[in-house]
């Protein structure tokens, strides 16, 4: 990568050695994101009882606490593959010159710059800088030195702190203790008969009653805010950011197969197998009450359940990318996953309403009505996400990529 400014931006060549496959699955998860603006919670909500819209609405949403919808899969996605470009960013350095030294510290320079990116991101539309560390860039940020010092071991030290990260993630959630006969629910926004609350010894991953939670009520409250931090709607967490290495973890040891000698037939094998038991694995720990699927605080189940779902994608991409070589009808993706940093940017900052806003000032206010006032959302969002694609492709061609 050599040496970068805060968005090492224009290249005058593509990116090299890289996996088509990859870019592929990049530009999946992104378009997930992007296609936000199209809502199909809107449609579905003008439309109460078309479940064709209701499922479409669902799986563009997040689960309100256990399991997952297809939009939950977005961050794990991204985060995996992290881990699984990273023996290919890290051998290119190697072959340029550059020492371990040097690496890590333009490594610690990129997390920096994803952290305060993340913060950028989330005070869009603020008075003051949002101090929060849940953001998918943020929690990638706080875990890549660490990554990339790990990107120099072997496959079994990588296993090794994987199990040892799960392992000391769910004891140390484990002890903490449950909250007492008179815990203030309200304090923690979180009713005490939610629907969606867990008993037994899964209460331990309950939302905002947890270590995660607590570490934040301390944490938090040491940066600047406009007022105490007492708890995330969402359920969210700083602490969030350990269990995510071990996600970057797992993509990693997928990149260490993907860049070795074996043959892509092996490859393949692989990944279903590693993918298939990593599920299987998530669904004992949840069916068992060991420790719950719950992305929103990330813990070791989902870790490992959502894994193996990245694991089933890759082996599903590289299978027709890479070794079926089915390229041109996926052009549309590798375009997107080129660039997923600045369609990142796109999605979550204010390009997008930019682009929406303008639409209506110059087609007419009421132009999204053109199929019926229930797809208003289809046709003004589907228009935005034409024109960001439009904006990415125009960069593709002319050889631009935004990197960090």
């Amino acid at each position: 990568m050599g040496k970068t400014t805060i968005a090492e931006t224009v290249n005058n060549e593509a990116p090299v050695n890289r996996i088509a496959s990859v870019d592929v699955y990049r530009g999946f998860v992104m378009l997930l994101m992007m296609a936000e603006v199209v809502s199909f919670e809107s449609v579905a909500k003008a439309l109460p009882d078309n479940r064709f819209w209701q499922i479409l609405a669902f799986n563009q949403s997040h689960v309100p606490w256990t399991w997952l919808s297809l939009h939950d899969m977005i961050q794990p996605s991204f985060t995996f593959l992290v881990g699984v470009v990273l023996p290919y960013s890290v051998a290119s350095r190697k072959k340029k010159g550059a020492t371990f030294n040097s690496i890590i510290g333009h490594t610690l320079f990129r997390s920096l710059v994803l952290i305060f990116l993340g913060f950028f991101l989330r005070s869009l539309g603020s008075d003051h800088t949002v101090f929060t560390f849940e953001d998918t860039l943020t929690q990638i940020g706080l875990g890549y030195t660490f990554l990339v010092m790990l990107g120099f071991c072997s496959p079994k030290i990588q296993l090794g702190v994987l199990i040892f990260i799960l392992v000391g993630y769910w004891l140390a959630f484990a002890l903490y203790p449950l909250p007492g006969a008179g815990f203030d629910y309200a304090s923690a926004g979180v009713p005490p008969n939610w629907e969606h609350n867990l008993h037994g010894f899964a209460a331990h991953w309950n939302k905002n009653t947890n270590l995660a939670w607590a570490a934040d009520r301390w944490f938090l409250n040491l940066l600047p805010r406009s007022q105490p931090f007492l708890f995330n709607e969402g359920g969210y967490s700083t602490l969030s950011f350990i269990p995510t290495l071990g996600t970057m973890i797992l993509g990693l040891l997928a990149g260490g197969v993907l860049k070795n000698s074996q043959t892509g037939k092996e490859k393949l094998k692989y990944f279903i197998i590693a993918g298939g038991s990593l599920i299987a694995l998530g669904i004992l720990l949840q069916l068992t009450n060991i420790n719950p699927i719950v992305k929103r605080i990330w813990t070791p189940a989902w870790v490992v359940f959502s894994g193996g779902i990245c694991f089933g994608f890759l082996a599903l991409f590289y299978w027709l990318v890479d070794l079926k070589q089915i390229q041109k009808p996926f052009f549309f993706l590798t375009v997107i996953g080129v660039n997923s940093i600045a369609a990142y940017v796109m999605a979550d900052g204010g390009l997008r309403r930019y682009i929406n806003e303008n639409l209506h000032t110059h087609l007419g206010q009421h132009y999204d009505q053109l199929f019926g006032i229930a797809y208003t959302t289809l046709v003004s969002g589907g228009l935005t996400l034409f024109f960001l694609w439009l904006i990415l492709s125009w960069m593709y061609r002319r050889k631009i990529f935004i990197k960090i």
